[in-house]
């Protein structure tokens, strides 16, 4: 496979060159389901990398339910978790990802995210939404978030685009396009599987390989909810659905 990356075309956080580098790094891992770069380069001012495939289609085009998806969803988790894990000396050393390098950094991103978002979505100005207070909630969960961790490498968007499934088994096969990789806290990577039982289903993969770290679960939750009121905001969501998952992590600290 060739992917090629025009000058015109080049987004501030996504880079070729990143992707081929952290693949390179991940090769390291036996096994890990994601592909392995062949060559990368520039020729006549067009940037290209050269890769293996990953079998199968994206989860976005194809309709995996019950024991097969949450079958996928695990091995899904497993397979960011092994990512996670991976040596990180080099990566955490390349200017070519950046990110979080604190907690404060994290805290400070997190919440300018609840300011910029809780205005755009609110039905009144108190920032109400459905009934949810979500400043309250907001500071709530920003108390929570850890003060200290070791920031790593997240793949930024391992959902339905980018994992991929067999066909018709729902086997899950891989994960694909890490260009837009940057570095902040692992539960990060856990935001774009926001329904309840996907939610579910890929944290139990990811603990699959032992427990979470403390502060683990704030950070996941702030992450989630940040994801469902920008698709609000974006019309990308109905708000019932966002209101249905703030709820349901809610609930869970019940």
């Amino acid at each position: 496979m060739v992917k090629t990356q025009r000058p015109h075309r080049l987004r501030a956080r996504t880079s070729l060159e990143k992707k081929a580098f952290v693949l390179e790094r991940l090769a390291e891992l036996a096994d890990l389901a994601v592909p392995r770069v062949l060559g990368y380069g520039n020729e006549s001012n067009v940037e290209y990398i050269v890769m293996t495939r990953i079998a199968g289609v994206a989860v976005d085009n194809v309709e995996i339910e019950g024991p097969a998806r949450a079958g996928l969803l695990g091995d899904l988790g497993d397979t960011l978790r092994r990512v996670h894990e991976a040596d990180q000396a080099a990566m955490e050393a390349s200017p070519l990802i950046t990110g979080d390098n604190s907690g404060a950094d994290l805290r400070e991103r997190i919440a300018a995210g609840f300011d910029a978002l809780i205005p755009a979505v609110a039905s009144d100005a108190d920032g109400s939404l459905a009934g949810i207070d979500l400043r309250e909630l907001a500071e709530e969960y920003l108390a929570a978030l850890p003060t200290d961790f070791r920031p790593v490498t997240l793949h930024s968007n391992p959902g339905p685009v980018h994992c991929f499934a067999d066909t018709p088994s729902g086997r899950f096969t891989g994960l694909i396009d890490f260009g837009d990789a940057y570095r902040s806290h692992l539960a990060l990577d856990l935001r774009p599987w926001s329904s309840p039982d996907d939610s579910r289903h890929l944290l139990a993969g990811y603990c699959r390989r032992g427990p979470l770290a403390e502060g683990f679960e704030a950070v996941r939750r702030c992450g989630i909810i940040l994801s469902e009121l920008r698709l609000v905001a974006r019309g990308g969501c109905d708000e019932r659905t966002a209101v249905r998952t703030i709820r349901s992590l809610a609930d869970d600290d019940a």
